[in-house]
């Protein structure tokens, strides 16, 4: 990774106008996995052209805190923090304040420059500033388990498995405190 690259990074608050860029990310992100062969993680379906996908981008970036990673003031990445998992997921509350990493993504024609690692490090600095001690995060645990190893690398541990349907799950931590 070049270290120059990663400087010219910037991460700002994001907001409603940025649901746009955030969908063609999502969408993007279909494409490039199904592209590998990754039809299980977030299907076939454009997130754009999802029941209901564009209402909750919107949601994310009304509802909950959004920040965007820019490259050159162009949106290369999208992080949603919210104070607990969607309550969508079989998941169980954290018993103690937390921030939760509630979406993640960048775009991948901007892969390989540490995009993801640097939102990751500017949730665990928000949460910080918060005096929140207890930063989490789901993610797919099928294929290889490539996602998860990315939270590994990035500070998190891995904690509770789960199932929703036949989608299986993982819950990471990191303590920030």
């Amino acid at each position: 990774m070049n270290d120059d690259t990663t400087r010219d990074i910037r991460i700002r608050p994001g907001g409603p106008s940025d649901a746009p860029a955030i969908l063609d990310m999502l969408d993007g992100a279909v494409a490039w996995m199904n592209g590998r062969g990754n039809t299980q993680q977030w299907g076939t379906t454009p997130y754009s052209r999802k029941p209901g996908g564009a209402e909750r981008v919107r949601r994310y970036t009304t509802e909950q805190t959004p920040y965007v990673a820019e490259l050159g003031g162009t949106p290369v990445g999208a992080m949603v923090l919210g104070s607990g998992p969607s309550p969508q997921m079989p998941i169980a509350a954290a018993g103690e304040p937390e921030r939760y990493v509630r979406l993640l993504v960048s775009d991948r024609r901007h892969a390989g420059l540490g995009i993801g690692a640097a939102l990751l490090s500017h949730a665990a600095e928000e949460t910080r500033r918060a005096g929140v001690e207890l930063l989490r995060v789901d993610c797919w645990a099928g294929g290889g388990g490539e996602l998860v190893a990315f939270y590994e690398r990035n500070g998190f541990a891995p904690a509770t498995r789960f199932m929703s349907g036949d989608w299986p799950g993982q819950v990471l931590t990191r303590r920030v405190g």
